[in-house]
């Protein structure tokens, strides 16, 4: 590796690409400059040098993109969480798309149908935010991390979260010396909203747990009405470095989760739980998943609270919910045709093998590193009529569509559903048939 040219270098940008970068070449080597849109020239410092690439930063842009905006954030380009700001919605859309065909096109997937682009309101769309708390200027702050590294990012607004959230942490800051004793012991802090705003949860990461949990929520909800319920999570280490933190549950008050409320169904979301993270996205991800769809027997496979099936029992005879974290799942997903199983998608499929069992439709939505070649496999000795696939990463899914196709399954159905506008991340439906 060699070190970089303090000199900057004009571009020309061809593309972004999946992670956020835009992409150039200069002499002969790519190079990746964030912050930057297709056709833009711009001057970028070469921070680090490879044998077959280059990674830049922006320094200047000599001719802009009319796709273009100001960011909506004063934190952008600091904080590692947006990377898209700086591009009209429409532009974050159809880079999306262009990232969607070529990813798939890589992984060996020439015949591919039209895409089908899902979005709405591209603003003030979380129901979720996880804070750092730390002291900075003598003062306790909330923020993020800085991009690229593990160092604290103070922060002041949060255009992409429902705007309860961001009042939920103005409220913590703003705590009165009876109840400061949590805010000073505080390291995280988890907010959870409805899509309605209208109950929150909270999660407060502490090294050890202060007296007086009840009387600082009760401070808190007078501030914020909104609070529903708050839990403690005592964090223990067991050697160093992050990955060696255990969080086991301190103190609790009020309701344990939520109910939300996505196509006048109503899931129990337990406090952390695992819930979609786009408030007003998940209606039409449910519709595109279950809609139009039915018949004797379908599986949901990494079901998480049962989101789609709840949708898939409206229309068919029996829906088998299959989640290894399944607390909430056992206690909601119940009564006639419904059957709730506590496994990995890997045991319940190896078991299904054995016996003989052949659903019409099978939906999955496995975490970021997607089904793998056990899973691909199950699933074609299974042989279900139709397949949903629900993929959170496109390197995956290509990697898990070509297996499927191989089997001997044709890609009916693309959808590109923008559950996190303003970043680089997509989330993709694709429907497979026998």
């Amino acid at each position: 590796m060699k070190g970089p040219d303090p000199q900057p270098i004009r571009l020309q940008i061809e593309k972004l690409v999946y992670g956020g970068n835009g992409l150039a070449h200069s002499a002969g080597r790519a190079v990746f400059v964030p912050f930057t849109l297709p056709q833009e020239t711009v001057a970028a410092q070469v921070v680090k040098e490879h044998d077959s690439f280059v990674e830049g930063e922006l320094e200047s842009i000599v001719s802009p993109s009319a796709d273009r905006m100001t960011p909506e954030c004063v934190h952008f380009g600091a904080c590692g969480g947006c990377q898209y700001q700086h591009a009209s919605y429409e532009a974050q859309l159809q880079i999306k798309e262009d990232i969607l065909q070529e990813t798939l096109k890589r992984a060996g997937l020439d015949l591919l149908p039209k895409i089908e682009i899902h979005a709405k309101q591209p603003w003030g769309y979380r129901n979720r935010i996880r804070l750092r708390v730390a002291e900075v200027d003598g003062k306790r702050q909330v923020g993020y991390l800085r991009r690229n590294s593990s160092d604290f990012l103070p922060i002041r607004m949060c255009p992409i979260a429902a705007p309860v959230l961001w009042r939920a942490a103005e409220t913590l800051l703003a705590l009165n010396d009876t109840t400061r004793q949590w805010l000073r012991s505080a390291e995280e802090i988890e907010f959870f909203t409805t899509p309605d705003q209208q109950a929150l949860q909270m999660t407060i990461f502490v090294r050890r747990e202060p007296k007086g949990f009840p009387e600082f929520c009760a401070a808190f909800k007078e501030k914020l009405p909104a609070l529903a319920g708050a839990g403690v999570a005592v964090i223990d280490s067991v050697g160093r470095g992050r990955k060696s933190l255990r969080i086991r549950a301190g103190s609790s008050w009020g309701a344990q989760g939520v109910n939300y409320e996505v196509l006048g169904e109503h899931y129990w979301v337990s406090r952390g739980g695992f819930f979609q993270v786009n408030r007003y996205m998940i209606d039409s991800l449910l519709e595109i998943v279950t809609q139009g769809r039915a018949g004797n027997l379908a599986w949901d496979l990494y079901a998480g609270v049962g989101l789609f099936s709840r949708g898939l029992a409206k229309n068919f005879a029996e829906v088998v919910a299959v989640e290894a974290a399944a607390e909430d799942l056992v206690r909601s997903f119940r009564g006639k045709g419904r059957r709730a199983v506590a496994a990995t998608t890997v045991e319940f499929l190896r078991q299904a093998v054995l016996e003989r069992e052949r659903p019409d439709l099978v939906v999955v939505d496995p975490p970021r590193a997607g089904l793998g070649s056990e899973v691909c496999t199950l699933l074609a000795r299974i042989r279900p009529d139709e397949i949903v696939y629900v993929s959170c990463d496109p390197t995956t899914l290509g990697r898990d569509l070509h297996a499927m196709i191989d089997s001997g399954y044709r890609l009916h159905e693309l959808h590109m559903v923008d559950m996190f506008p303003q970043t680089y991340h997509q989330e993709t439906v694709a429907v497979l048939k026998d």
